[in-house]
């Protein structure tokens, strides 16, 4: 069987399973198997797969046709350009949370100062620690979870990335993970913010294979900003702020809860899709 018969017969497979663009996902398997950029599969259309390459291919599609996320099956994500290792006990960062990641680096180099921090508040993979911290060299990044195994993997992605050096990985149960009197430039975070009967209807790859409690923000999906509009500001800095992703929907209520802590709500900032995502707020 050539390449171009495998990518044509493996995507009309996932396309029978419902699986979102099935070529692309034959592609980036396929890639991924062979080690090669994916563009270069157009320059080998020809090649002839050995059995065990057959094998090897039959097998990662299987997986991607009962639903496993393609980051899982191949090991690893893109995120602001640095790979992140993904696994059953943290979230797969999504494209939108690099625009919240942005937003952070972007306040951070604004700072006057030899050393900014910033307070990742539950990590997971510990992708926004690490472009905070690749972003500025002059950051000192805390990133908490109460996940031993989440920061377990969020550490091997600081070491991978090579700023191990700056991130602290303190576990517990959000704020009470932080040492006393501890004080932040920023405190950034994209906390669970499902409903809870609502994940039932999550895509088989984000409900079945994502930890729930990566998911889970209570019965109104909103449980964490009340957390955090309630708790944060004794563990920022008087100029400093807070930076938050949320779904779809969710801006008002956000914006609301926010306010009514006495909170100033700076901005509102849409994904790629335009849609709210992102809020931006400071102590008044």
């Amino acid at each position: 069987m050539t390449v171009l018969e495998a990518i044509q017969k493996s995507a009309e497979f996932l396309g029978k399973k419902g699986v979102e663009s099935p070529l692309l996902q034959v592609e980036l398997l396929l890639a991924h198997l062979l080690k090669l950029p994916r563009m270069k599969l157009y320059l080998n259309f020809e090649r002839v797969l050995t059995p065990a390459e057959t094998d090897a291919l039959r097998e990662l599609v299987k997986r991607r046709g009962q639903r496993e996320p393609l980051q899982h099956i191949v090991g690893s994500t893109s995120f602001c350009g640095h790979e992140i290792a993904v696994s059953r006990h943290a979230l797969v960062p999504r494209p939108e949370t690099e625009l919240l990641a942005e937003a952070g680096w972007d306040f951070l180099v604004t700072r006057h100062s030899s050393l900014v921090t910033a307070l990742d508040f539950g990590t997971g993979t510990g992708c926004i620690a690490i472009a905070l911290a690749a972003k500025c060299p002059n950051a000192k990044i805390t990133a908490t979870d109460i996940s031993t195994e989440a920061l377990a993997l969020a550490k091997e992605n600081a070491v991978r990335n090579n700023v191990a050096e700056r991130i602290e990985f303190p576990q517990g149960d959000g704020f009470a993970a932080l040492s006393k009197g501890a004080r932040f430039d920023l405190i950034i975070s994209n906390p669970p913010y499902i409903p809870s009967a609502e994940i039932v209807t999550l895509q088989p790859e984000v409900r079945d294979f994502d930890p729930r409690a990566a998911l889970n923000g209570g019965a109104d999906g909103l449980d964490f900003y009340r957390k955090l509009a309630a708790e944060a500001k004794p563990f920022l800095k008087p100029d400093g702020k807070i930076m938050l992703e949320f779904g779809d929907g969710q801006a008002e209520a956000v914006k609301n809860i926010f306010e009514a802590q006495k909170w100033i709500v700076e901005a509102v900032k849409e994904d790629y899709s335009q849609r709210a995502r992102i809020l931006i707020a400071k102590p008044n």
